[in-house]
């Protein structure tokens, strides 16, 4: 099935995600000059008498080294490479935070509920756009802003109520961590499905909420 080829060989075959050797730096530049995303540093992992922590220091992070580094986060964001290389040289190991509600909104599912969703839209013909898979098993399905005013209604319309799915849009004021980012010692974020030419013009997440709102009913 192309998910699988897409999240492990299409990490290295894809020319925005070439990360194996890539610096945080270089690839937080390629998402602002070649995807044109706002990106902005996140925290980092420390290694602490050989223990691997947050920069944030709280012994009890859930997403160690994949979370805002500061609370005025959002007004540190830039889409210019020239800013974002000057922010990952001050601190290299910095993760990549990519704030949603301005170039696209996300949408949020588990891991089992977004592969079961990309198998149905491969079998309906319908391309996604980008798609992000992350150690804490959920996925990120990035779809074009104003998704998240939507889904609610969108929810209903496809025979489910909002509150029984575990399905979240991402909008103003939240992010996503980027690949190749790491949530401590989980792993790193990778693409289910890589930004390429063909993806650059973003769905609307109409397109996307029957097989999502199926999948997440279907993983309760």
């Amino acid at each position: 099935m192309f998910i699988v080829e897409e999240t492990i060989a299409g990490a290295e075959a894809t020319q925005i995600t070439k990360q194996r050797g890539e610096s945080l730096l270089e690839t937080a530049v390629r998402y602002a000059e070649e995807r044109h995303w706002d990106v902005v540093p996140g925290t980092w992992l420390e290694v602490v008498d050989g223990t691997q922590r947050c920069s944030c220091d709280d012994a009890a992070c859930p997403a160690p080294g994949a979370h805002p580094a500061r609370p005025d986060w959002a007004t540190q964001a830039t889409g210019s490479a020239t800013v974002a290389r000057r922010m990952w040289q001050e601190q290299p190991d910095a993760s990549i935070l990519l704030p949603t509600g301005r170039t696209f909104d996300a949408i949020s599912v588990p891991e089992t509920a977004g592969f079961l969703a990309l198998a149905r839209l491969e079998r309906m013909g319908s391309a996604p756009g980008p798609v992000t898979s992350a150690p804490d098993r959920r996925m990120h399905f990035f779809v074009l802003p104003g998704a998240a005013a939507k889904v609610p209604d969108l929810v209903r319309a496809s025979g489910w109520t909002p509150s029984s799915l575990d399905l979240v849009a991402l909008g103003a004021g939240a992010y996503v961590a980027a690949p190749p980012t790491r949530f401590g010692s989980r792993g790193a974020v990778q693409w289910a499905c890589r930004p390429t030419p063909a993806n650059r013009w973003l769905p609307d997440v109409e397109e996307l909420i029957s097989p999502l709102a199926y999948a997440c009913g279907r993983d309760r």
